[in-house]
């Protein structure tokens, strides 16, 4: 894939990421019911678990937003 300009590369990925987080927000909410019928010791760590996954994808995006590139080097 080609960069795009810098000028276009921030609001595109922007735009990514806001689509990215509310695809991962409609996984997580469809998980919800299944998690809520658990004790609230398991549930603790689920939640703690999916509250911070989202950062992982997200990382390489923000590091393309900032730099045109999607690894570190």
């Amino acid at each position: 894939m080609t960069d795009p300009a810098p000028k276009l590369r921030k609001p595109l990925g922007i735009l990514l990421m806001i689509v990215l987080i509310a695809i991962y927000a409609l996984i997580v909410t469809a998980l919800a019911d299944p998690i809520a019928g658990l004790p609230i010791l398991v549930q603790l760590p689920i939640w703690i678990f999916l509250g911070i996954l989202w950062i992982f994808p997200a990382k390489p995006l923000i590091r393309w937003i900032e730099t045109g590139q999607w690894k570190a080097g």
